[in-house]
């Protein structure tokens, strides 16, 4: 019989030597994040005023509110000219982000880019997102160009509406190795999908009903 004693291991020692109420606020899950951004937004809004940027933002709001709901994807947080999105699977996320990009472009003075990632995080105290996945997806948005969405290929599923196009591995800031990605598109024929987002449109429309007098009133 040998003497030597197991080594503990290092995560379990470090995890039990945190406070309970710690150890309880943490929980592992595995998630689809996205970023949506409106491109040139801050060049708009000098250009153009603040009325008429407060329009694009109630836009793409409008549009992403009427969109998540219904492909089961939740808001998790306004970044002033962006959004983070949050999806349990990654096919619903896709179909959300797809369909918002195609809607918004539609009704926007202003492109959409877009980044997408799934993989493990750690919920932080219920509220915040902890892992390589979300700092994926961020980064992917910030790289991609106006009108693209890119993806990582790790855990992607994609409706069979959507058009997956392989792209050369990116090296983004942040991480250790270049990505494995794709380029997400709607198929042709895919505006039945996009026109569940009607509710926006209506939405838009008031919206601009309201701005286009303070825009009138500003005119010399």
């Amino acid at each position: 019989m040998s003497g030597k004693t197991a080594m503990p291991d290092l995560r379990e020692v470090m995890a039990m030597s945190l406070p309970a109420e710690a150890r309880s606020a943490t929980t592992r899950v595995t998630r689809t994040f996205a970023f949506i951004d409106l491109c040139g937004f801050t060049d708009f809004s000098d250009s153009h005023g603040d009325d008429a940027a407060v329009a694009e933002l109630v836009n793409l709001r409008a549009s992403v509110r009427a969109a998540a709901p219904l492909f089961g994807v939740r808001v998790d947080k306004w970044l002033g000219d962006g959004v983070m999105l949050v999806g349990v699977d990654p096919e619903p996320a896709v179909a959300a982000v797809v369909a918002i990009c195609n809607r918004v472009v539609e009704t926007s003075h202003l492109a959409l880019r877009a980044g997408l990632a799934t993989g493990p995080v750690i919920i932080l105290e219920g509220d915040d997102y902890v892992g390589r996945a979300v700092n994926t997806a961020a980064r992917l948005c910030d790289r991609a160009e106006a009108g693209q969405i890119l993806a990582s290929c790790a855990g992607l599923a994609v409706p069979d509406w959507v058009l997956a196009s392989p792209c050369p591995p990116l090296s983004v800031r942040g991480l250790s190795e270049p990505v494995e990605i794709v380029s997400l598109s709607a198929t042709e024929g895919a505006s039945a999908h996009t026109s569940l987002l009607a509710p926006a449109t209506a939405i838009t429309s008031v919206v601009h009903g309201l701005v286009r007098p303070l825009r009138a009133l500003k005119r010399p």
